[in-house]
């Protein structure tokens, strides 16, 4: 295994639910929509306190880590993933469809309507002359400083290699492979990863069992906002 995983233990006997976090955020992000559930709510590779992969990856080389640990649930397991955690959600469900039974996303970018924003000219500049040894680390990493998200500039080493890798991803593929009910829940007010997205992983869908759920007044952060939903989503597909 890369690494140890670490995770929040819910309920109690054998788990039937696995919750993936956003990027940033921890398994104890489950707790007030899973309590008393039987679940397992892990801190993923980086996250938390489990420790960062030991090289770049996206999101399917994460469901690959996250997957050597399903044979410790009794029988199909109900999959939540947040963000993030969503994105390797459905690259594991896609990977193990025998194994997972339903899963539920919430505030995922699962497709890229819109290509990768390009760097601007003056820090692809300031890179170049990285490259070239005719600029430091220490203006270049000023750079990324200014120009980057909050979530690039926090990140380090490993893991902002892995975050560069996941923005850029898109998971047609995956959504058509995993051919297990899928919930989509959203909150109605996500500006970060806003209803359309959903709209349009339901379309791609096709004719697999899908279903969209919009919750008024809850933004990105729904298992935290709205945790009563998400329960009452999963004890509905338990």
């Amino acid at each position: 295994m890369d690494g140890a995983l670490f995770a929040e233990v819910l309920g109690e006997g054998s788990p039937r639910i696995l919750a993936l976090h956003g990027w940033g955020r921890r398994g104890a992000d489950f707790r007030p929509s899973l309590y008393e559930l039987p679940a397992l709510a892990l801190d993923l590779p980086g996250f938390g306190v489990s420790p960062p992969p030991s090289g770049p990856m996206g999101a399917a080389g994460y469901a690959d880590i996250v997957s050597q640990i399903l044979p410790e649930f009794d029988g199909p397991v109900v999959l939540i993933g947040h963000s993030f955690g969503g994105r390797v959600a459905i690259c594991l469900a896609g990977q193990n469809p025998g194994l997972v039974g339903a899963v539920i996303l919430t505030g995922t970018p699962l497709v890229r309507l819109r290509p990768p924003r390009r760097p601007s000219l003056g820090y692809r500049m300031i890179r170049r002359l990285n490259r070239l040894g005719l600029v430091g680390e220490a203006r270049l990493e000023m750079m990324r400083q200014r120009h980057g998200s909050p979530d690039y500039r926090a990140a380090t080493g490993v893991m902002r290699d892995v975050l560069v890798t996941v923005i850029n991803e898109s998971y047609e593929d995956e959504l058509r492979a995993a051919t297990m009910p899928l919930t989509l829940l959203w909150g109605a007010e996500d500006d970060e990863v806003p209803q359309h997205v959903a709209e349009s992983a339901l379309t791609l869908r096709g004719d697999l069992p899908t279903t969209l759920r919009l919750v008024p007044g809850v933004g990105h952060h729904l298992p935290l906002e709205a945790p009563e939903e998400l329960r009452r989503v999963v004890t509905e597909v338990m």
